[in-house]
């Protein structure tokens, strides 16, 4: 069975597994021989430049695993013989901790305590605090349960939203009467085409004044230009580590709006998201080749 893969650790992972031919392609540079007899692919974590042609040519296809939970670049040219499965689950730590750590970052001004070092100088002065805020997550599934438990000690409270309500976990059509309460507002929504946007001038506008936006999600569920109206205004704050476009060119508006904090798209790039994805994908291309039940078939919107 001849298997894509997009790093050599993944392909490390899957030497004990008989009967594989496994080739390491990144989605860069020449296109190895054989695309026609790839039956599994394990696409690399920035989508190839032609996914989509990638995908019409793989004939013999029958299941993609990727190694983020989002599938948006597979999704819409997925035949209908062809299993897709998500990573859900291998990035929870990494993103929960990043988000952690980059609300506490904007809201006790350690962006700017690190500028002011680099001057020489001794800037001190009060700054705000996570204890006793509501944190607001947006999207409450597995990095937003890992998420929670982060912060438990934290001294928060804290509102769930998903797409739809169970139990504790509120309706996102309940976001606008949530939103004004929310000192920190956490986005870990998958990139769809409900999604596509939903955080506009109007979403904005119902954040209190000073609260901080944190996006763990996609760039594309932000409107950037109305993002930038409310920092440019200095009543909201953000930490981002995903923007529309992406990346961010040197000259964007972004880069030196008032109150934002910008990461590269590193909030599930750690050790512990190599190790967890490897062992995934290991347990998972194990299941296929034994005609067991997969893990995170995607079936609907998620």
């Amino acid at each position: 069975m001849k298997i894509w893969v997009a790093t050599e650790d993944i392909a490390d992972g899957l030497a004990g597994l008989p009967g594989l031919e496994c080739v390491v392609y990144d989605g860069t540079g020449p296109l190895p021989a054989g695309i026609d007899e790839v039956e599994v692919w394990v696409p690399p974590l920035v989508p190839a430049a032609d996914t989509p042609g990638l995908m019409a040519r793989m004939s013999a296809l029958r299941l993609i695993q990727t190694v983020t939970a989002g599938v948006d670049p597979y999704r819409p040219y997925l035949a209908d013989h062809v299993t897709l499965c998500n990573a859900r689950g291998v990035h929870d730590a990494g993103t929960a901790e990043w988000a952690v750590g980059a609300m506490i970052a904007v809201l006790r001004d350690f962006p700017e305590f690190a500028a002011a070092q680099a001057r020489g100088t001794w800037a001190r002065h009060y700054t705000g605090v996570l204890a006793d805020s509501t944190v607001l997550i947006v999207g409450y599934g597995s990095i937003g349960e890992a998420l929670e438990r982060r912060l438990s000690g934290f001294e928060v409270e804290i509102v769930r939203v998903a797409r739809t309500a169970r139990g504790d976990v509120h309706g996102q059509d309940e976001l606008p009467d949530l939103l004004p309460d929310a000192d920190v507002v956490v986005l870990l929504v998958p990139a769809t085409a409900d999604t596509a946007g939903m955080v506009d001038a109007r979403f904005l506008a119902r954040m209190k004044d000073g609260a901080v936006l944190v996006n763990a999600a996609r760039g594309s569920v932000v409107d950037t230009d109305a993002l930038l109206a409310e920092l440019q205004k200095e009543r909201l704050r953000a930490a981002l580590d995903v923007t529309a476009p992406e990346p961010l060119p040197r000259d964007h508006p972004l880069w030196t709006a008032p109150g934002v904090f910008i990461t590269p798209h590193v909030a599930g790039s750690t050790p512990a998201s190599v190790r967890r994805t490897r062992k995934l994908i290991h347990d998972q291309i194990a299941r296929y080749m034994s005609g067991e039940p997969l893990k995170n078939v995607i079936t609907g919107l998620y």
